[in-house]
């Protein structure tokens, strides 16, 4: 698909239009330059709502990308529309061409519009080209760029695009030294996701007879701050109301959740509940919450299975021991995974 920007975007062609790289260029070469402002913001915008649409030829199984060409600055903002494109999966790639002069710069709406476009600000996302005379030079290395699927961070994978919240078991059966343990145990899952405020993002709560929000999804958005939060919440000893647990987490963790995110919960329990987890736990599938129950020691399994998504045998864990917890993890990833590539996505 090709949009024009200018005052306001349009659309030149889409996914579909062209099958074979003859009738592609032909078009190119017909498209003719509109003038007027240079909205990027409002093209972004655009795109993220229109371009990649099954209507529109999108291929769920391939990468969304985004090349945006600027002749000198935009002149409107581009890191909101931009956000939201990359929340959705799209990888923005930025060539500025020539750039604002010195004597230009002030009138710059959005100065380091680049860096809050694109995904990562390490320079791949992005190039600068001097000149128009340049231009071409940049055609392979771009291709190149766009080409290597393993570092198109944006994409939608399972790992960079969900809200994991944690529902800690905190009551006084389970003891200050494994609670470390199952701190652990959260920390080893929360590694293996990509954790940023456009990626995935991780919550937490820890409950006894009451519920604590140790921390929100909006709170870390780096994976090492992430890490060390879950290191300082504290033991907090108690009973054991799971259900009130997962109440209170859909109501304060997952109301927060984003729209285009995957909400996965992941409840850890050592004990039965001494109230009712049938009805908390339903209203968390029918909000497509999906549900991850890790059973300790002496926890039911006919709770753990309540509490999971269907099916059981994929979402409901049980060990012995909580120093065995750590044997879940790839399983559980896997799992995630394996459900997130079976669903129909852009």
């Amino acid at each position: 698909m090709f949009i024009n920007i200018y005052d306001d975007p349009t659309t030149e062609f889409n996914l579909k239009t062209h099958t074979n790289s003859r009738d592609l260029k032909a078009a190119i070469e017909k498209i003719t330059q509109k003038g007027g402002l240079s909205n990027v913001g409002r093209a972004l915008s655009f795109v993220n709502k229109n371009f990649f649409s099954d209507a529109n030829g999108n291929r769920g199984g391939a990468a969304n990308v985004a090349v945006v060409m600027v002749d000198g600055w935009p002149t409107d903002r581009v890191e909101e529309s931009s956000r939201l494109a990359r929340e959705s999966g799209i990888n923005i790639f930025f060539i500025t061409i020539e750039g604002a002069a010195e004597s230009e710069k002030q009138n710059v709406v959005e100065p380091n519009f680049v860096d809050k476009a694109v995904c990562r600000r390490n320079g791949f996302y992005s190039l600068n080209v001097p000149s128009w005379f340049g231009l071409q030079k940049v055609a392979r290395p771009l291709a190149k760029r766009v080409c290597d699927t393993h570092r198109l961070a944006c994409s939608k994978t399972c790992l960079n695009s969900a809200d994991v919240g944690f529902v800690i078991d905190g009551s006084s059966s389970v003891g200050t030294g494994n609670f470390r343990t199952v701190l652990q145990f959260v920390a080893n899952i929360s590694k293996e996701f990509e954790v940023s405020d456009t990626d995935t993002r991780v919550g937490a709560v820890q409950y006894t007879y009451e519920q604590r929000l140790e921390f929100g999804f909006d709170q870390h958005r780096t994976k090492s701050d992430l890490l060390s939060a879950i290191k300082r919440v504290n033991y907090w000893s108690g009973g054991t109301s799971t259900g009130a647990a997962i109440r209170y987490a859909l109501e304060r963790l997952f109301e927060k959740s984003k729209p285009n995110k995957r909400k996965l919960m992941i409840v850890i329990t050592d004990g039965r509940s001494y109230d009712d987890v049938r009805i908390p736990a339903l209203a968390a599938h029918r909000k497509g919450v999906i549900t991850y129950a890790i059973g300790i020691t002496w926890a039911a399994q006919d709770e753990l299975e309540v509490m999971a998504s269907d099916p059981d045998k994929d979402h409901a864990f049980f060990v012995d021991e909580f120093d065995n917890l750590y044997t879940f993890v790839p399983q559980i990833i896997q799992n995630i995974c394996t459900e997130f590539n079976a669903q129909p996505r852009n």
